[in-house]
């Protein structure tokens, strides 16, 4: 007896928490459509780092060949040694020889005879001969043109590739930061 309360009690707690099944005739009626006011054209932003650049004139990086000399050396205040020979005449890269050192961590190295240039414009792009996925991308922000390396492990030694942050030189003069 307490077994067959203990199952009806059970179901009907079950029952109480199942939603009933909607009727085959029953059809939601669709909401009505009403026309945007206009203080909901306007749009919001997200953040308010894009509410400080709203008023801004801002304009686009002009797309345009690259063209940047440098043959420099760096050393930053935690030890990383950049060394960096670079010619590149309208996007066409005619020498890169790129060697970061890390103290503590390894080498990374990147030569031009190891690459083929894939692109350009909008950026100059540098794929390796061997490594299809590392790729060495160039491009130009106001006076300074970033070198960045992507998915170039086996370029480096150990973990350095994990401490390896972009190269960044001075048009104007060719100097690595």
């Amino acid at each position: 007896m307490r077994l067959t309360i203990s199952a009806l009690l059970l179901s009907l707690l079950m029952a109480a928490c199942s939603t009933p099944p909607s009727a085959p005739d029953s059809v939601p009626e669709p909401a009505a459509k009403t026309a945007p006011s206009a203080a909901e054209s306007t749009p919001k932003f997200k953040n308010s780092t894009l509410k400080y650049l709203a008023n801004r004139n801002l304009k686009p990086q002009p797309t345009r060949p690259l063209n940047v000399r440098s043959r420099c050396s760096h050393s930053d205040a935690i030890g990383t040694v950049t060394r960096l020979n670079l010619l590149v005449k309208e996007a066409e890269v005619k020498s890169f020889d790129a060697r970061v050192s890390m103290k503590g961590h390894g080498t990374c190295s990147f030569n031009m005879q190891d690459f083929a240039q894939d692109a350009k414009l909008p950026q100059v792009l540098l794929r390796h001969k061997k490594d299809n996925n590392c790729t060495v991308r160039m491009w130009e922000q106001g006076h300074n043109v970033t070198i960045a390396f992507n998915s170039c492990r086996n370029s480096c030694e150990g973990k350095a590739f994990d401490y390896l942050w972009p190269v960044v030189v001075d048009a104007r003069n060719g100097r690595c930061h």
